[in-house]
């Protein structure tokens, strides 16, 4: 009996011993026990490894039911998509919850149920930064620089756009009240409006008749774009220009297939971008065969700090095929191209899926320091000309934008040669 019960307390003892030597080691490194050193010591097996999706299950369940207070599930879901996408430490590889997957859409097509206005804050409320002509708000009376004031009588003072935007759009044939300042009236005006499918004007066309150069601004590649660019190109060759300037700036780009079209009217059957991306996947653009127009004039294109994406791609293969000057300054440098994956509860994923390069085979990918500035990449331009700020510019107005001045000089000294 004494022999059995030494042996207890031997065993006993030596699991003391042994369990102390793992937690000194483990707290020493700063982390828990190690249970599977313990069960090895035991002989007991050890547990087959969980699954990420499991471990992600376990956190999202403890939180949801045993935090101290209630969670919304979907809160907890869209922060778990997002910190996933964010942990690749790639700026363009996004989550987009149902609601902004929605409007990123509407922003890609081009096509959305309003009003047709561009907004833009205002300490009052909205102001209206642009009207489209063909749409509803214009013909109820909205002009630009008309302010918002309120949306079916709820004032909107001090509310984020965003969310003035939100209650303007609505479903198709809908109506939709605003109450709007008017510049020099000392009442508001009350516009009852039916909301309409709107087609967002991405291009817009200028023609300066005393230099006899056209004028064309791009501000993103949404599918109507393509359409848009030819409309207004055809409204500018209609004056007989000497020459013409493409305004990208503060374009953050859009779809790459749009500007591969685009592209078409400068060059045919070129090489637009090769993307490079995993496991050896490699594509070329390539523009379209048959879609060049007879551009009889030089051509500038417009560029600044803001131009991003497809704008790069869009003045970087008309400048490597010499069908265009660069003026300005350098571009963003976005060198990726990303996939929207729509998700199944309707929200998405816009993730990188490639490397791309310009014709040339130019890397012109963004390069900052640990604080997030700006080192080196982007397109360069061949005439460099900052914006004048101390003249409060207006884009699109040569008398006030000095950078579009410098473009105009460019033109029509190409155009003298």
């Amino acid at each position: 009996m004494k022999t059995g019960i030494k042996y207890v307390a031997f065993a006993v003892a030596a699991l003391s011993a042994g369990s102390l030597g793992f937690a000194w080691r483990d707290l020493q490194s700063g982390s828990g026990v190690d249970s599977r050193a313990v069960n090895s010591l035991l002989g007991v097996k050890n547990a087959k490894a969980a699954s990420p999706e499991q471990v992600f299950q376990q956190a999202y369940n403890q939180i949801r039911f045993k935090y101290s207070r209630q969670v919304k599930p979907d809160d907890l879901r869209f922060a778990g998509m997002q910190g996933l996408l964010s942990s690749l430490g790639d700026p363009h590889t996004l989550y987009f919850p149902p609601r902004a997957a929605q409007l990123f859409s509407e922003e890609t097509t081009g096509n959305f149920f309003g009003v047709g206005a561009r907004l833009s804050d205002d300490a009052m409320g909205v102001r209206a930064a642009a009207v489209f002509e063909d749409g509803p708000a214009y013909a109820a009376g909205l002009r630009i620089n008309d302010v918002i004031i309120a949306v079916d009588g709820k004032k909107v003072g001090g509310m984020p756009t965003d969310a003035v935007v939100l209650l303007i759009k609505g479903k198709e044939g809908t109506f939709v009240t605003l109450t709007v300042a008017k510049k020099g009236k000392q009442q508001p005006v009350t516009m009852k409006i039916k909301r309409a499918r709107i087609v967002a004007p991405t291009v817009e066309s200028k023609f300066f008749e005393d230099s006899k150069v056209g004028y064309i601004a791009v501000s993103q590649f949404a599918e109507p774009t393509t359409m848009q660019f030819d409309r207004e190109l055809d409204k500018v060759d209609r004056k007989s220009p000497k020459g013409l300037v493409i305004d990208m700036r503060s374009n953050p780009g859009g779809l790459l297939d749009v500007a591969a079209d685009m592209l078409s009217r400068f060059v045919a059957d070129k090489v637009v971008v090769k993307m490079v991306g995993r496991n050896g996947f490699n594509e070329t653009v390539r523009s379209a065969s048959n879609e060049v127009r007879p551009f009889g004039y030089p051509v500038v294109v417009l560029m600044d700090e803001n131009s991003a994406s497809a704008a790069e791609i869009f003045a970087g293969v008309l400048r490597d095929y010499n069908k265009a000057t660069l003026v300005g300054t350098h571009s963003y440098g976005k060198s990726s191209v990303q996939n929207v994956f729509p998700l199944v509860d309707k929200s998405s994923a816009k993730v990188t899926i490639a490397k791309y390069y310009l014709p040339s085979g130019d890397d012109i990918g963004r390069k900052v320091d640990q604080d997030g500035i700006y080192i080196d990449g982007g397109l360069k331009p061949s005439v460099a000309v900052e914006l004048d700020l101390d003249k409060d510019p207006e884009f699109g107005n040569p008398k006030s934008d000095n950078q579009l001045q410098k473009a105009i000089e460019t033109v029509l000294k190409q155009a003298r040669n």
